[in-house]
């Protein structure tokens, strides 16, 4: 199994552990400047672009970790509509409390 393969079943896997499956996932494999992997996530239109970097100097190479890479950008995803509620310019106290309070329903869940 490739790294490539590795990361993308880790995310998928904590995907489904989250109960993230409302979104529609992209993958690539390609280029990054600056890290391993990263996400784009559009919360309204509930999809999300993960990239995985292909172009990893030797150096990079030996601390990449394509499993913990995977449930980093999973945990992105979940993330990801109370950050863009965040930081939203015009934002209601109530919108803030319904995306928190979203988030730990989801995490009451996985923490046992």
């Amino acid at each position: 199994m490739t790294d490539y393969e590795r990361f993308q079943r880790s995310f998928n896997k904590y995907r489904k552990l989250f109960g993230l499956s409302g979104y529609k996932v992209y993958f690539k494999k390609e280029a990054i400047s600056d890290s391993f992997a990263d996400i784009m996530v559009d919360v309204t239109g509930k999809c999300a672009t993960v990239r995985f970097n292909d172009a990893l100097s030797a150096k990079d190479k030996a601390f990449r970790n394509p499993s913990g890479e995977g449930k980093h950008e999973a945990i992105h995803l979940l993330v990801g509509k109370l950050s863009e509620v965040a930081q939203s310019r015009y934002i209601s106290q109530r919108e803030v409390v319904e995306s928190e309070e979203e988030l730990v329903r989801k995490l009451e869940e996985l923490i046992k």
